[in-house]
């Protein structure tokens, strides 16, 4: 798993356990629903901290809290 679908995946995993929906998601965090769809579809390949420093914020965690997920600790280097 690459380091894009990782933060994906916890995106949704989040949004599922806080039921809520991705605009829902947006609302909270203070960003266009598209940033958020951006993120989740692959059409941005290379994340901002700081989007996801908002999306923590709308979901009133920190950012270690996001980062602290089994997917996270199995991704692989990045450089080859």
């Amino acid at each position: 798993m690459d380091t894009v679908s990782a933060i994906r995946n916890r995106i949704l995993q989040l949004c599922a356990q806080h039921d809520l929906s991705i605009n829902q998601l947006a609302t909270l965090s203070g960003l266009p629903p598209s940033s958020v769809k951006n993120i989740l579809y692959g059409k941005s390949q290379n994340p901002k901290i700081l989007t996801i420093k908002l999306i923590c914020d709308g979901l009133g965690m920190t950012l270690g809290a996001f980062f602290s997920a089994p997917e996270f600790d199995r991704l692989e280097q990045e450089l080859k």
